[in-house]
């Protein structure tokens, strides 16, 4: 009689039924698991919900995580500094601006902390600033798409890339677009003490053009004149040394100016113009005193000089920065608003 022999183990059935049944539950399973999204860390922000005074209505405050889509990469900013056009756009008075509630800050530098799926070019650890400048850097987490931020080198000191993109190009821009400058050439500017301002001396005396500044009447003007000329400055004048008929018999051997750069406006703007060669070319690209710009009558008919309005938008400079850190930013700010004395530029860092 035959005898039936018993196995023990799992026969290739019932391996291939575990497996099926194995499989089976982890498609069921996956399709009923939640999907979570990247998110950015919580970010500690300065926000404004209404226009007016920056010290009164910005408040430091705390925002929750935001999604990291496939394109986004998300930035952890490293310093950004407080800029006019910034306390303008808080006050509400600048042309262009955000809607609010916002984010204060419009510049900045950062380091990649997270980046999209889709995001080439870029890994965690890069240092990136916003270009085109884009509103909301004054926190210290920014979520935006890949094609708002410019790498930059991570050997820049840390608060002139913060600083690059707004103030310095417009130096830049402006000594290079409107009129045909050489060695040789002179320019004359108000606000001088200004990061553009700054900007356009040095940028000016490395291409031999000589510049005349004109600082406002404060105190420290001695100590800021003399800022200047170890810039390069050719000559510094406060605004009440001006008040003299001849200006231009201040000039000594220097030509006469052939372009004249107006950030201040109102009385001042007259000043470049005393200066201004005939057919000189005055470019206004801000307008710090929020005066009206005041020309004579005589200075369209007899120096024919022209008016431009500039809207702002691989030298190595010195700038007079201050770097403050994010936790005191009212006292930065209060600075920056020249509640303080006169300061120099803020630059928050996170």
């Amino acid at each position: 009689m035959a005898t039936a022999r018993i196995v023990h183990g799992i026969s290739p059935f019932s391996r291939f039924l575990h497996l099926h049944l194995h499989l089976r539950r982890r498609t069921l399973t996956s399709a009923v698991r939640p999907y979570f999204a990247a998110t950015s860390p919580p970010s500690t922000a300065v926000i404004y919900d209404q226009h007016g005074s920056p010290d009164v209505v910005t408040r430091v405050t705390e925002l929750p995580p935001v999604e990291i889509k496939d394109n986004d990469v998300c930035v952890r900013m490293l310093a950004a500094p407080i800029n006019p056009s910034d306390i303008n756009r808080i006050e509400g008075v600048y042309p262009v601006r955000p809607p609010i509630p916002a984010v204060g800050g419009y510049e900045g530098v950062g380091e990649v902390h997270t980046i999209g799926s889709a995001v080439k070019g870029l890994s965690p650890g890069d240092w990136v600033i916003p270009s085109p400048p884009s509103s909301g850097t004054w926190q210290t987490y920014v979520v935006k798409e890949q094609t708002m931020w410019q790498k930059v080198e991570k050997s820049t000191p840390m608060e002139y890339a913060a600083t690059i993109i707004v103030n310095p190009l417009t130096a830049l821009r402006m000594l290079e677009d409107f009129v045909a400058l050489k060695s040789g050439d002179t320019i004359v500017q108000n606000g001088a003490t200004s990061i553009v301002g700054q900007c356009v001396i040095q940028l000016a005396r490395l291409r031999g053009i000589h510049s005349i500044n004109i600082i406002r009447d404060r105190v420290g003007s001695d100590e800021a004149k003399e800022n200047l000329k170890q810039l390069g400055a050719d000559e510094v004048y406060t605004e009440s040394q001006l008040d003299v008929k001849n200006v231009r018999g201040l000039l000594g051997n220097i030509p006469e100016p052939i372009l004249g750069f107006n950030c201040v406006g109102g009385n001042a703007a007259s000043l470049i113009l005393k200066f201004l060669k005939q057919g000189g070319t005055m470019v206004t690209y801000g307008g710090m005193s929020k005066k009206p710009i005041t020309v004579s009558t005589s200075s369209f008919i007899f120096k024919a000089s022209l008016s431009i309005i500039l809207s702002c938008s691989s030298c190595e400079v010195a700038l007079w920065l201050e770097m403050a850190p994010f936790d005191d930013f009212h006292t930065a700010l209060e600075k920056a608003m020249g509640k303080r004395g006169r300061q120099p530029k803020q630059v928050l860092k996170f």
